[in-house]
């Protein structure tokens, strides 16, 4: 192939023509196909990545097929580039923060919006190498670069050539999609697919939507130097976490220069001059209008299964994405799906086990379930929200069944040493037990921390064992341990405290 297939990342220099060659090459040749594949692999993102390499690993005889680059969202668009330039937003903070801990900074802290950028290329292109084409070639992979279409329940058409399989996993993810806001047809406006190609820092930005891509995009280039405003919904700040949790994020984006503004469905918008986007609010009684140079859409998801042949596959799907049961299996048997196509769970880490999932179901007959992968989740904001269990909402419907023990980062010696005292740990436990059925993080490194409640759940360790389990003083992570404490002081009832002091009086 000769001609790009899809509009190659801005800019083109040489960080982004790295990443181009290993998971984009113009001048791939796809194989002639020849026999029947044990697994094809549509789409070449963190699911399909996972799906084809552990197949491949297996024995099994494999073909993966992207359309545009491989690698997905995570690598090119989503966690990589963004968590570069959360680095430099942080690295910012701490210098405008240095004061409170006896560090006095002299000026202004400038920041080199282009070097930061710079940086995220050049780092997104040094990791590509493991998502490149030559790496799954040399895997033993048939890759073809081009759109799939299944032409019957058990063929593929890619490139004009045409695969057989004996299963297949559609794995495609999801992209950005608009949501229904007065004017935005009329607009210029940025998504988490076009921001990171920016090369000047928008001396004002505005950001629809307060979920997590939201919420991390407004403080970090708030950090940079932007005049940031954050367009929210009724519900508030990260809408899907606990309130409290959405109330300390939002603290600390004020305090970073964010401007807050409760919008609602009412948010209208406007050309005007030089690019620039006028923001208003239909409502009488409305937000005061705003002009922002560069406007982000940070809402909205739509699963990638258009233009696919699913119809032709036996395949059902509706707005949510490909239908699969509790196995990944689709309504075809031969054909199952993995990741942000047909996942509540749109992240990286859920991808990758759900098509762990897919290969020992699909490949070896097995009857591993979705339903008994615990996924947990975090948002990298600072300070950072991590989760594991069912949402909030959920849980408050279950609130008659459980038990909940909070601590506050304000009584754990690390958070009080390093001025991280905002946030807390809270574990939910099924009443009367200490199995452990949910976890909220507020912390510092949440994101981290959430990992050993994580395992708990997973290997069946409950809250009153995890009290015993020795940390290192001081650290963050004390804070599980200290909620623990919590749990094993409800079994201490009067009636055992009285018998206790009775058997100390008669053993002095």
């Amino acid at each position: 192939m000769t001609e790009p297939r899809f509009e190659p990342l801005a800019p083109l220099d040489k960080h982004n023509l790295k990443l181009e060659r290993n998971v984009a090459p113009r001048d791939w040749k796809n194989t002639e196909p020849s026999g029947r594949y044990n697994l094809v692999v549509i789409g070449g993102g963190t699911a399909g990545l996972v799906a084809a390499a552990g197949s491949a690993g297996m024995g099994a005889k494999v073909a993966l097929i992207e359309r545009q680059m491989l690698g997905g969202d995570c690598l090119n668009v989503g966690c990589v580039p963004s968590k570069a330039v959360i680095a430099s937003a942080h690295a910012a903070a701490g210098i405008r923060d240095a004061g409170k801990l006896g560090v006095e900074v002299e000026g202004e802290v400038n920041v080199d919006f282009g070097a930061a950028m710079e940086r995220m290329r050049k780092l997104r292109a040094d990791i590509s190498p493991h998502d490149s084409a030559q790496r799954f070639t040399d895997l033993g992979i048939d890759v073809y670069l081009g759109s799939a279409s299944f032409t019957g329940p058990n063929t593929i058409e890619v490139d004009g050539k045409t695969l057989t399989f004996s299963k297949a996993v559609i794995a495609t993810g999801a992209r950005a999609a608009a949501p229904p806001i007065d004017g935005l047809e009329d607009v210029e406006y940025l998504t988490n697919e076009t921001v990171f190609s920016l090369t000047e820092l928008p001396a004002r930005l505005g950001v629809v939507g307060a979920g997590p891509i939201g919420c991390e995009m407004a403080q970090t280039f708030a950090r940079l130097g932007s005049e940031v405003t954050l367009f929210t919904s009724q519900s508030g700040i990260l809408p899907k976490e606990a309130p409290d949790a959405g109330t300390i994020i939002g603290k600390h984006l004020v305090h970073d220069g964010v401007t807050i503004l409760d919008s609602g469905s009412n948010l209208s918008l406007k050309s005007g001059e030089n690019g620039a986007v006028h923001c208003s609010d239909k409502r009488d009684s409305g937000i005061a209008p705003v002009e922002v140079d560069k406007l982000l859409i940070a809402v909205g998801r739509a699963p990638n299964v258009k233009d696919m042949g699913l119809e032709v596959a036996g395949v059902a799907f509706g707005k949510s994405g490909v239908e699969v049961n509790d196995y990944l299996q689709t309504t075809n048997k031969r054909i199952y799906a993995a990741g942000d196509v047909c996942s509540r769970f749109q992240f990286t880490h859920a991808a990758d086990f759900m098509a762990r999932t897919v290969i020992r179901n699909a490949l070896f007959k097995g009857r591993s379930k979705m339903t008994d992968l615990v996924i947990p989740w975090a948002t990298y904001t600072s300070p950072e929200v991590a989760h594991v269990g069912p949402t909030w909402k959920e849980l408050e419907a279950q609130k008659n069944e459980l038990d909940h023990f909070t601590v506050d980062m304000s009584s754990v010696d690390r958070a009080i040493l390093e001025g991280d005292t905002d946030g807390f740990v809270r574990i939910f436990v099924k009443q009367g037990s200490d199995k452990i059925v949910a976890a909220t993080i507020v912390a510092k490194n949440a994101g981290d921390i959430i990992s050993q409640v994580s395992q708990a759940m997973t290997t069946g360790v409950g809250l009153g064992s995890i009290a015993g389990t020795i940390s290192p003083y001081p650290t963050q992570g004390e804070a599980i341990r200290k909620v623990g404490d919590l749990y094993n002081r409800t079994k201490l009832t009067p009636f055992v405290a009285k018998l206790f002091k009775k058997w100390l009086e008669w053993t002095r």
